[in-house]
């Protein structure tokens, strides 16, 4: 079942959220975007096999699978792209834009062969990329979002409709929180966010240089790719929030590199 983000004219933007019962909640939950302007679009982060199925019945309520003019991957987890062999079946001309970082290492996902000539490398800084062609096309941004948690890692933003989909920043954990019911408020929510970026998050230091990167774009909504979207308020309470977080290797020390006994 797909979330419906925002929709005005040719633009739509949709999550998809739940995997499927069967799994036994063995697997993190995780979240995948559809952007459908006019007849073309884009997946971001487009999971692993046990989201596929949904994800793509839901392009193919709004798009020809042949209209998809792009996979973006904020970075190269599975949960994030392990399902890229299927995806390079069912379309079979969308480029697939990921780090430069882990260019040469996303082919290992899918057989030998598949991705030749498809996959487009992401520099450092990240760019404007212009997706689809004619009246269809439009743009997104890649930001770059190094070390959050990824080596080589991106958000992308969205001019049209204000969202930034951020990858794992932002992320969210635990039973009863609903992908479908926004967060306008940080306070009760931070006890869902604290353990997962003081672990996967690699400094305080990227966080404080993000910070300053995203706090003047025009930002309707935070959406990442574990958990539940901010919206309101708590889109400048999440920025200020991380800002000040003390995360990754500000936490370890010589008890966390000892042989054991």
């Amino acid at each position: 079942m797909s979330i419906e983000l925002f929709r005005q004219g040719r633009h739509l933007c949709l999550m998809f959220s739940d995997l499927h019962e069967e799994e036994g909640g063995e697997a993190v939950q995780s979240n995948q975007f559809l952007l459908v302007h006019g007849e073309s679009g884009a997946i971001l982060d487009p999971g692993g096999n046990l989201a596929y199925n949904e994800l793509y019945l839901g392009l193919n309520q709004h798009l020809a699978p042949s209209k998809l003019a792009a996979i973006l991957a904020s970075h190269a987890d599975p949960d994030i792209i392990a399902s890229l062999d299927r995806w390079m079946t069912s379309t079979s001309t969308a480029k697939v834009y990921i780090s430069r970082v882990w260019e040469r290492f996303v082919p290992h996902f899918c057989k030998p062969g598949k991705t030749v000539g498809r996959i487009h490398g992401l520099p450092d800084a990240g760019g404007r990329l212009r997706l689809g062609e004619g009246a269809d096309e439009f743009e997104l941004l890649a930001l770059p979002a190094h070390f959050m948690h990824a080596e080589g890692n991106f958000q992308f933003y969205d001019p049209i409709s204000k969202i930034l989909f951020s990858g794992d920043l932002g992320a969210s954990m635990g039973a009863g929180l609903n992908p479908a019911k926004p967060v306008s408020s940080l306070r009760e929510h931070i006890r869902h966010m604290e353990g997962f970026h003081r672990r996967y998050m690699v400094s305080n230091k990227v966080l404080r240089l993000w910070a300053a990167m995203v706090r003047d774009l025009e930002i309707s909504m935070i959406v990442p790719q574990h958990g539940v979207p901010l919206q309101g308020k708590a889109v400048a309470e999440f920025i200020d929030w991380v800002e000040g977080l003390a995360c990754g290797i500000d936490l370890m020390g010589p008890d966390n590199y000892r042989v054991p006994d």
